[in-house]
């Protein structure tokens, strides 16, 4: 089977996080879920590390959670607990990650894709990118971080709408840091985690851990508080 994640070191300062299931526009299954957990835990600890970079394989960006696994966990008590610890677990480590993380949207971020993007300190997005929570007709939605980031009145019209943000609009609404061709997004991202990495290590975990202290995400939230 292919890895769930691919990860990459283009320098010593710098990781490449890559959402692997491109068949399924890199839907968030739990073991997906836990697997991004599982490497962002192992790369807090490494001491040379300042950026992860965080992106997905194929044209999609991350189409959210894996529906699939609700239907199963409506008639499965067992397996709708552990879909919510996954949920649960994957959010606080992504909201919590102590470096500096920045997604490099290359394509729809959709629901828990625009949740993964949000969580990220920092986005650049690909002329194709798009953003959006169509899943407000038959679920909740996490509303906190997005508000953070662009207030109150953009984030209720977004998560009470569902309406689309096109990478223009993203980047006009201060959601995205630039909008790039998607043929250059890879060297886009890499030359802003490099002027990142620019900073001092401790510094920027202070300023990191600052930021978290400071969010709507900060813990104990859980995935339906946020």
């Amino acid at each position: 089977m292919p890895a769930l994640t691919l990860l990459d070191r283009p320098s010593p300062t710098v990781a490449l996080l890559t959402l692997n299931r491109p068949e399924r526009r890199n839907a968030l299954s739990i073991a997906l879920r836990d697997e991004i957990a599982d490497r962002l835990d192992t790369l807090a600890a490494d001491p040379d590390l300042k950026v992860v970079v965080i992106t997905g394989a194929g044209p999609v960006f991350c189409a959210g959670f894996d529906l699939a696994e609700f239907e199963q966990a409506a008639t499965d008590p067992a397996f709708s607990d552990r879909l919510w610890a996954s949920s649960d677990r994957y959010h606080h480590t992504l909201a919590t990650f102590p470096l500096v993380t920045l997604a490099a949207v290359g394509g729809p971020a959709i629901a828990g894709g625009f949740d993964l993007a949000v969580l990220c300190d920092l986005r650049l997005a690909a002329t194709t990118a798009r953003f959006s929570h169509p899943e407000y007709t038959f679920g909740e939605v996490v509303y906190a971080p997005l508000a953070d980031l662009v207030g109150g009145a953009l984030a209720r019209d977004l998560c009470l709408t569902g309406r689309t943000l096109t990478a223009p609009e993203a980047l006009a609404a201060h959601l995205v840091t630039d909008v790039v061709d998607p043929a250059d997004l890879p060297a886009a991202a890499m030359a802003l985690a490099e002027r990142v990495a620019l900073g001092h290590a401790a510094s920027l975990r202070k300023t990191k851990a600052r930021a978290v202290a400071r969010a709507a995400t900060a813990p104990p939230a859980g995935t339906l508080e946020l």
